[in-house]
């Protein structure tokens, strides 16, 4: 049989292989985030250093508050190629292609395979997932399950034949998850169908969906892990991490800074830009058809009344799986909108859900289907980009004298450029190329990003770099640390004992000691302690360090530093 693709298939395609690319290339280019990354690099160098999988530990201390599966991982990825940066960051970016792969399938099961590519183009093509993905972040990996989950329920919809395999491989994603951050892995899906089936008056369902099977594999992937858990510390770390980790963070407000119950919208507008320009205009015809399914009776074509359980399409004939994009998005949205604590990176498990929605709205319009609205959206997308590319033109410049980081200007062209040649795309009635531009300029920003910035920024991350100051001169015996300073990547980089003190006093006890002290911290706190430390202290080494706080970035007029200061005054500086 002679295979054919069409030209846009073709395009799109290649346009998802040079979005995913940067994904895996140049994972070891940039050193440690602190903090999160830390813990999950250095807690499985510590598991295999001690040979205890059961009981996590950083800085040689006990680390309960979340379940191992990332730390096997990692490990894994450790055994395999060794302990490195790089290696570490293997696993979370092969869940990061997982889920651009599982946005890729959902938008093919809603709606066709050029929404399915575009979907995939959708969530590569978008900066701030791709950041989060060359980091260990944990919520990258609980998306990935989650969504797995999402993706196997629709296709024991779209496959009733295999069915009770894709249930089952729906069973081992939420298992999964539970073993990567919690209960809430299977409580949010689950609301999620439940919603949906209630929603399409198919509840009946439910029976069919091998509820005590499923029960049996998840509690085979969880139980294992919490009952060795248990067998050696009692209830102690499992309590702890099920009501203090988890309960309280919903509850109680002790957690972060307070934020809004509209906290969400923006970050979803924000993160996932460009195309969440498009997400409120893929959204509604979803609504509008239920809506109106809603108001008026079911009936087969032949005017009699519809079985509840059937299958159905969509007045466009289109499968119904976009309503179940949207609930995914809605219950996950609003639980953690009503939480007490909110970090943005809850939400993460709705990027392919949204990327899934945005693709099938842009297929339309790659073939040819006017779709009201598009127009205005499309303009907006584009402008949006040029005038990004525009505002980071004046950063630079505003800056230019505190920081300077490659490939920055040539990012801010190509957001213009790109941005200005979609908006003639518009113009000229061609939604199909404009939508291509966008696509492709975002997938070249991602390269210079990649190739040139993140490695350039490594000389405003002072960690590894002092790291290695200390390595070189410090004793077994030396007090090593920082103060004020979360930089608890140092126990990797040194992979010893690391103090990590808050209080002027806890500071002076220790260069009293007798030990010789060496720390880490900011030129502006080390001007505010060093009299009040009791002995004599010198600086070895200073590097600059990026101010995270926009109001700081753009009142400086220098680059703020963070010194290495120790007690040894036979040290040699580095400066």
């Amino acid at each position: 049989m002679k295979l054919s693709l069409s030209p846009m298939r073709f395009v799109l395609t290649a346009t998802v292989i040079l979005a995913a690319l940067p994904y895996v290339v140049k994972l070891g280019s940039s050193s440690l985030w602190d903090s999160n990354e830390a813990f999950y690099a250095e807690t499985p160098r510590e598991m295999i250093e001690s040979g205890d999988f059961i009981n996590p530990t950083f800085n040689h201390q006990p680390r309960f508050n979340k379940p191992p599966l990332v730390y096997w991982v990692v490990a894994l990825s450790y055994k395999m190629f060794g302990v490195s940066e790089g290696v570490e960051r293997i696993p979370i970016a092969l869940a990061a292609l997982v889920l651009i792969g599982t946005a890729f399938l959902l938008g093919k099961a809603a709606f066709s395979t050029e929404a399915g590519l575009m979907a995939a183009i959708a969530l590569a093509a978008t900066p701030r997932f791709l950041m989060f993905s060359r980091r260990i972040i944990i919520d990258v990996y609980l998306a990935m399950f989650m969504s797995l989950a999402l993706l196997m329920f629709v296709l024991s919809e779209l496959h009733p034949r295999r069915r009770k395999l894709c249930l089952s491989l729906m069973y081992v994603s939420l298992g999964l998850g539970i073993l990567t951050k919690g209960p809430v892995a299977v409580l949010l899906p689950a609301a999620a169908v439940l919603v949906y089936l209630a929603v399409h008056r198919r509840l009946s369902v439910l029976r069919e969906l091998m509820l005590p099977a499923g029960f049996l594999i998840i509690a085979a992937i969880v139980v294992p892990w919490y009952a060795a858990v248990y067998a050696e510390h009692g209830w102690h770390y499992i309590k702890a991490f099920l009501l203090d980790d988890n309960i309280s963070r919903y509850t109680q407000p002790v957690w972060g800074p307070r934020r809004s119950v509209f906290f969400y919208l923006p970050v979803l507008a924000g993160d996932l830009l460009p195309w969440s320009v498009f997400l409120p205009l893929a959204i509604w015809p979803h609504l509008r058809l239920k809506l109106r399914r809603w108001t008026a009776p079911r009936l087969s074509p032949d005017g009699s009344p519809m079985a509840v359980n059937a299958p159905h399409e969509s007045e466009q004939g289109e499968r119904p799986f976009g309503m179940l994009l949207l609930i995914w998005i809605a219950v996950i949205v609003i639980f953690f909108s009503l939480s007490r604590n909110k970090e943005d990176l809850y939400v993460l498990p709705v990027y392919p859900a949204v990327a899934a929605l945005v693709g099938g709205l842009l297929a339309r319009a790659l073939n040819r289907v006017r779709t009201r609205g598009l127009t205005t959206s499309l303009s907006a997308a584009a402008l949006l980009v040029a005038g990004l590319g525009i505002a980071l033109l004046y950063v630079i410049e505003k800056l230019s004298d505190v920081y300077q980081i490659a490939g920055a200007p040539m990012i801010a062209w190509m957001a213009i450029g790109g941005g200005l040649f979609a908006a003639v795309g518009v113009s000229a009635r061609r939604a199909d190329m404009a939508i291509v531009v966008l696509a492709l300029t975002m997938a070249a920003i991602s390269w210079v990003f990649v190739l040139l910035s993140l490695p350039n920024f490594e000389k405003y991350r002072p960690v590894r770099a002092l790291s290695e100051v200390i390595a070189r001169q410090a004793g077994p015996d030396a007090r090593v640390g920082y103060f004020r300073t979360a930089s608890p990547s140092m126990v990797f980089y040194l992979q010893r004992p690391i103090f990590e003190y808050y209080r002027a006093e806890e500071l002076s006890e220790a260069m009293a000691s007798g030990q010789d002290v060496y720390c880490l911290i900011a030129a502006e706190e080390y001007e505010s302690v060093k009299d009040v430390l009791g002995v004599r202290t010198i600086v070895l080494a200073s590097r600059p360090i990026f101010q995270v706080k926009l109001g700081g970035i753009f009142n400086r007029t220098r680059t703020p530093q963070v010194l290495l200061i120790s007690n040894k005054l036979g040290a040699r500086s580095s400066e």
